[in-house]
């Protein structure tokens, strides 16, 4: 065990440090901080439409989609709003009439509400999607529809 001088005098040269180099204590507090990196701000969803909520008890859902190559979801409706993250892979959605929108690792997208659309896996490795659906109880947060021209 060290003398308590030792353990003073460490703390002496430590406070005449900070004195002299002020920034150094700055430094060490910011590295302690969260570092906040937005990945989407938005009001409306790929397509344009304005992003609303559906009326009812809230009710958030998260899953981790997993496509593999050569997959697709299927046509298919959302009727809640759909905040996604592209932890992997890269995702080819057709919107129909609305053209077609690729998305890649690392990516965020706020999903198209009530208007059809397939996800297709056109890579060499798994996709995989944070999905966040913003729903209501009793409503689902995705449905099959017919195949869009």
């Amino acid at each position: 065990m060290l003398p308590r001088r030792t353990f003073i005098a460490a703390g002496i040269a430590a406070g005449i440090v900070a004195a002299l180099h002020p920034a150094w204590g700055k430094d060490a507090a910011a590295a302690l901080k969260p570092i906040v990196t937005p990945v989407l701000q938005t009001s409306t969803t790929i397509i344009g439409q304005p992003i609303a909520y559906p009326a009812g008890e809230a009710e958030v859902t998260a899953a981790i989609v997993t496509i593999p190559p050569g997959g697709q979801t299927g046509w298919h409706v959302h009727a809640v709003p759909l905040f996604g993250y592209m932890l992997q892979g890269e995702l080819t959605v057709d919107y129909g009439a609305k053209g077609t929108h690729t998305y890649r690792s690392g990516e965020a997208l706020m999903e198209a509400m009530n208007w059809p659309h397939n996800g297709m896996n056109k890579g060499t490795v798994p996709v995989r999607i944070l999905t966040v659906y913003a729903g209501a109880k009793g409503i689902a947060t995705a449905e099959p529809v017919a195949h869009q021209p």
